[in-house]
C-alpha cells in the first residue's frame, strides 16, 4: 500500500503540540506513536485509529468508519476512518482525542 501524504500531514498538524509523538512505517502506511504506544496510522485506504476494546462503538455508528481488519483478523478497538470521516476536521479531532485519551491511560513502556 502506498502512503497518503495529505492524511499524514493532517494527522501531524493535529498532533503537532503533543510531545512524545514519533512516526514509523507500519500497517502498509505510516503509524504515529505516543511514547512508544501505537496511536493511529495513515494509509491510502484511510486513517487507522486506536480507541481501545469497548471504546469504539460510538465511532462505528458513524458514516465512513468501520472496524479495522488486517487480513482475516478483526482488530477490535481499532477503527478505519475513510475520507469522508477523516476529512471532517471536527470528527478527525474527536477520533484523535479519543485515541490520545486511551493511549495516555496505558502503562508506560
Amino acid at each position: 500500500m502506498s502512503h497518503d501524504a495529505g492524511l499524514e500531514e493532517l494527522i501531524r498538524q493535529e498532533l503537532s503540540t503533543r510531545s512524545g509523538i514519533s512516526e514509523k512505517p507500519m500497517f502498509g502506511g505510516l503509524a504515529f506513536l505516543l511514547d512508544g504506544h501505537l496511536l493511529c496510522g495513515a494509509r491510502n485506504d484511510g486513517m487507522l485509529v486506536r480507541l481501545g476494546k469497548g471504546n469504539d462503538g460510538w465511532a462505528l455508528a458513524l458514516d465512513d468508519i468501520e472496524l479495522m481488519v488486517m487480513g482475516d483478523r478483526r482488530m477490535n478497538g481499532w477503527v478505519r476512518a475513510g475520507p469522508a470521516a477523516f476529512g471532517d476536521d471536527r470528527l478527525r479531532k474527536r477520533l484523535l482525542d479519543a485515541a490520545l485519551a486511551y493511549v495516555l491511560a496505558l502503562p508506560p513502556k
